[in-house]
């Protein structure tokens, strides 16, 4: 896609918000009209999107594709998201007189509460164009021509009618194979990088072999102070701790009708990319978070204190800042948080926490009456908090009762993603008759490589 071809596309998600609010001040506008957003929808059966609901996988097909929405850019949607927090500080404000007064207004809460909405929605928007921005920069989505358009093209054929070449055999390395050709596992992965907020953030590496090692030196290097002529004992040695980063398999099976392949003029490939991107995505957004460690990626939260793997890492565990409620936080422990971690590690630092958390923590103000977050001002830039990047993350958990709905460090130093290469595809026209099923699998793994770079907020039990 063409940075003016994208330009168009942002436009369609975001200027009806634009024009709601610059034509009035009031939050109610923004429920008028019902939804704010609109963009293309490519309806393919129940497929699951990150952060919400999962249900098991059944067969689907496509129904339709359609576009919807007048054209635009980038800049009304900052105007916007902008527009829309201005109108969110003079409604909190208006809140916050009317709780010195002793009476709750129901219909200003309830204007907060849909700005506050809006705000949220407009910020996610901005921040999706960002990433895509951000993957179009360095070559990802794209319309590169094919390294290799026969072996591309055999791709196709097999994908629409079954036919096999075997003189074409060239992915004979057994990882990806002859069925999943390079310029459709860089698309697959060209997705997940848009998709996944923790592959935006962390550390990516790609192996080759059944799992990853690292060593980590644990220092202890000794030294001493000697005269001119004094001897020179022996010092201590430092030691190596190794850990080992061993991937699980993750996987999508959509399906189509072999008459839906045979007459479809959309294209098949780019369907499937989708479906695959939507299922990963989810996997991959729980288990980076929360995994278990069980043919899947052990989460940054089970690192924390307490946690499951408090004791895996050499170095020890994610360190915590208690707040003092069960269900809210205080601008002093945000600063405290930031404070928790060295100031070394600061500067490539950033805040992860949910959309209900960021609600919640929008509302914050510092000693001098100024909120803590902003929104993003510029294109290619988040919205921040106490001056450090935001990244909305939907499988952190919310504000409860013992949970860790905040994390603050530097990712990409802390959390490593390894992704063993390649794709498989498998096509399957016999087990689900009428639907020919596309078995697709990918092996992924990920940990906390360095917990001194990551702190977290726990809340009170």
């Amino acid at each position: 896609m063409k940075l003016s071809t994208f330009a168009v596309a942002l436009g369609a998600l975001l200027i009806v918000g634009a024009y709601a609010l610059a034509g009035s001040a009031d939050a109610s506008v923004l429920t008028e009209h019902g939804p704010m957003f609109y963009g293309m929808t490519i309806a393919v059966g129940a497929a699951n999107l990150p952060g919400l609901p999962h249900s098991k996988p059944k067969s689907r097909g496509i129904v339709a594709v359609r576009a919807e929405g007048p054209p635009g850019d980038i800049k009304a949607a900052i105007e916007a998201v902008n527009k829309a927090f201005e109108t969110f500080k003079a409604t909190h404000a208006d809140k916050e007189k009317e709780l010195l007064k002793k009476f709750d207004d129901v219909v200003t809460t309830e204007k907060l509460d849909r700005v506050n909405s809006a705000v949220s929605d407009l910020q996610a928007a901005v921040d999706q164009a960002n990433v895509k921005l951000a993957a179009m920069s360095i070559g990802a989505g794209g319309e590169n021509a094919p390294r290799d358009q026969e072996y591309t093209a055999a791709f196709r054929a097999h994908f629409s009618r079954g036919d096999v070449q075997a003189a074409l055999n060239k992915g004979a390395d057994g990882e990806g194979g002859y069925l999943a050709p390079v310029e459709w596992d860089r698309t697959i992965t060209d997705k997940l990088v848009q998709v996944s907020p923790m592959r935006q953030i962390a550390q990516v590496q790609t192996i080759s072999t059944a799992g990853f090692k690292k060593l980590f030196n644990n220092r202890g290097t000794g030294s001493g102070w000697v005269g001119e002529t004094a001897a020179r004992t022996e010092t201590t040695t430092p030691t190596f701790s190794p850990l080992t980063f061993a991937p699980g398999e993750i996987y999508a099976n959509p399906a189509a009708t072999q008459q839906l392949l045979d007459d479809a003029e959309v294209n098949m490939e780019a369907w499937l990319a989708g479906e695959v991107e939507t299922e990963f995505a989810y996997q991959e957004g729980v288990a980076f978070v929360a995994g278990n460690g069980t043919n899947k990626p052990d989460g940054f939260l089970t690192y924390v204190t307490g946690a499951a793997n408090a004791a895996k890492h050499p170095w020890g565990a994610i360190s915590l800042v208690t707040a003092a409620a069960a269900a809210a936080v205080t601008s002093d422990e945000i600063m405290d948080l930031i404070y928790s971690l060295p100031g070394e590690f600061t500067q490539n630092a950033r805040f992860t926490m949910n959309r209900s958390v960021q609600g919640k923590v929008r509302k914050l103000k510092d000693g001098q009456n100024n909120y803590l977050w902003q929104p993003s001002f510029q294109a290619g830039q988040p919205s921040i908090l106490a001056g450090y990047p935001l990244t909305e993350m939907a499988a952190m958990p919310n504000m409860a009762a013992g949970g860790v709905p905040i994390a603050f460090g530097d990712f990409r130093r802390g959390y490593l993603i390894v992704d063993r290469t390649g794709v498989r595809v498998l096509r399957d026209p016999y087990s689900n008759k009428p639907y020919v099923m596309f078995y697709t699998t990918k092996r992924v793994g990920g940990g906390v490589q360095d917990p001194t770079v990551i702190k977290a907020i726990k809340m009170a039990p």
